[in-house]
């Protein structure tokens, strides 16, 4: 890891990224994408040491929202259990009354539950989850330094129990890998369990560019002899990686969510993601 001294860390949607880079090891990582610019090791993560003190300072000017982040880098890095800066981000958003929403993979979430449950008393507070295969080997290998899906799938459960909203990122769906009718079902099976709001899913598939794509080679060649030329025979250079077996499996998305009341439209989760209910009159701080 590195200090960096950042220029700004809300965006005007109220996005932020207290690091930058990840070492959870995903094999289909999109932020490794040359597109997004990063000028270090992916794995050599930027900490954002000013991070703090600026999302202060623009909380006390903006007007209570949601804040959300792990768009781009999930909060829950490892080496946040010592720094600790998303909980203190965390207390922050708690003390000027805004709502809260984070993806990750992580169980670390947990850890701040405490603050989870007094910003959802007051606002909302909403943990999304990346689930992609139900079996825990594999997802060794696909999320090799990250908890498995079956720890994750208890987060779930006990965010549920203790009234935190969770949304679920079904994806990506590789190819010839996670993509089967037993596996789609089993964390459909998962998020029915654990009472999930919405579980968003573009399609069955993922997409490929330049920077994850060699990284995403490199562990097939690893993982999965024989099936990188495969995948160049059937997508050549495509940035979308579509399952051949898509439509299928949505459909049995579509069913199962719409029988158990599950959000599925990506649209009306992030509507629902946006949404800022103040139950509570919040004195900001000075």
């Amino acid at each position: 890891m590195h200090y960096s001294t950042a220029k700004s860390i809300l965006s005007k949607n109220n996005g932020m990224n207290l690091y930058r880079g990840c070492s959870h090891g995903c094999i289909y990582c999109d932020s490794r994408s040359k597109i997004y610019g990063m000028d270090h090791e992916f794995e050599d993560i930027e900490v954002k040491e000013n991070s703090l003190e600026l999302l202060k300072k623009e909380l006390k000017k903006r007007t209570p929202s949601m804040i959300g982040t792990g768009a781009m880098t999930d909060p829950y890095v490892p080496l946040e259990k010592n720094l600790k800066y998303v909980r203190n981000a965390l207390k922050l958003i708690n003390d000027y009354g805004f709502g809260f929403t984070c993806i990750t993979k992580s169980d670390l979430v947990l850890r701040d539950l405490d603050l989870l449950k007094k910003i959802n008393e007051k606002t909302k507070a909403v943990v999304q989850m990346t689930l992609t295969t139900a079996d825990d080997d594999l997802c060794g290998i696909l999320e090799p330094n990250v908890c498995p899906t079956s720890r994750r799938v208890e987060v779930l459960e006990r965010l549920n129990q203790e009234g935190i909203p969770t949304v679920v990122w079904l994806c990506p769906i590789l190819p010839y890998i996670n993509d089967s009718e037993d596996n789609i079902n089993s964390i459909l099976d998962y998020c029915i369990e654990s009472e999930v709001k919405g579980i968003i899913c573009y399609g069955m598939g993922l997409t490929l560019r330049e920077g994850n794509r060699e990284y995403y080679y490199e562990n097939l060649d690893k993982h999965f002899p024989g099936l990188k030329e495969k995948y160049i025979r059937e997508y050549g250079n495509s940035y979308s990686i579509p399952s051949s077996r898509d439509k299928k499996l949505m459909d049995i998305f579509k069913r199962r969510t719409s029988q158990n009341s599950i959000m599925n439209n990506p649209n009306e989760i992030f509507k629902y993601l946006h949404e800022f209910p103040q139950k509570t009159y919040q004195t900001k701080l000075i």
